[in-house]
Order: structure tokens, then sequence, then C-alpha cells
């Protein structure tokens, strides 16, 4: 399957995964569960990896949140990129700087249009020394 041009990044889209990129980064950083936990697809085909954890299914990834404190630390977010494919795909991309770290992260989700809205059905975090050597 190939994707036009007017499949790929369209502007309705990108403007409402962006916002909803921003509502859960919001809700990361002040840890609200139910709307982070809301995010993500409630399916067991969800798959979450973090930088020392993994969660597979939804249930795993609720119980890992309610495991985690609200973060002591800031996030200065770089380079966000968000793609869309077709109306009910996107992906979004960006770097991260902690406050408490000297290691730069790099964070991807990707997000489905379903019934309830956009959800996040995959996602993966990563953090590494910077510049790399």
């Amino acid at each position: 399957m190939s994707f036009t041009n007017e499949a790929v990044d369209r502007q309705d889209v990108l403007a409402e995964v962006t916002a909803c990129f921003h509502a859960y980064e919001a809700a990361f950083m002040a840890n609200d569960l139910p709307t982070l936990i809301g995010f993500f697809w409630q399916d067991e085909r969800l798959t979450r990896y973090g930088v020392a954890d993994r969660q597979l299914g939804h249930a795993e990834q609720a119980a890992y949140r309610h495991s985690v404190p609200t973060p002591s630390f800031t996030r200065q977010l770089e380079n966000l990129r968000i793609s869309s494919f077709g109306p009910d795909t996107a992906v979004a991309l960006v770097e991260f700087v902690r406050s408490d770290s000297s290691l730069r992260g790099f964070q991807s989700q990707t997000w489905a249009r379903m019934p309830e809205g956009w959800r996040i059905v995959s996602a993966h975090v990563s953090m590494i020394p910077w510049p790399p050597t």
C-alpha cells in the first residue's frame, strides 16, 4: 500500500495529534494518572518500552503508571517531529533533556485514531550519553 502526497502530513491530523502530544506531556509531568493512562490504547496489544521498564498490554501500562511518582525533574523538549499517514495514523518523535540527568532522551509514539479518539498504540523511550562518542 502506498500513500499519496495528500495522505501524508494532513494538516488536520497533524494539528489533532500535536494537541494530543502536548496534552500527554502535560499529564506526564503532572502525573495526572487518569489522563495519562487514558492516552494509551486499552488493549493487550499495546506495547511500551521505557528506559528501564517494559509494559505489554494496557493493564501492565496502567499498573506501571500507578507505581511511578510524580516527576521531580523538568523536561525540555527538542526537535519534535510529527508525521501523519492517512487520516488515522501518526508518529511523534521528540528528544528531551531532563534537569536531573546529563543523558539525552528520545521518545517515540505511534498514535492511532480509535472510536474514542487518538490513542498511543506503541511507545519507546531511551536515554543515552550526549553527544555520542
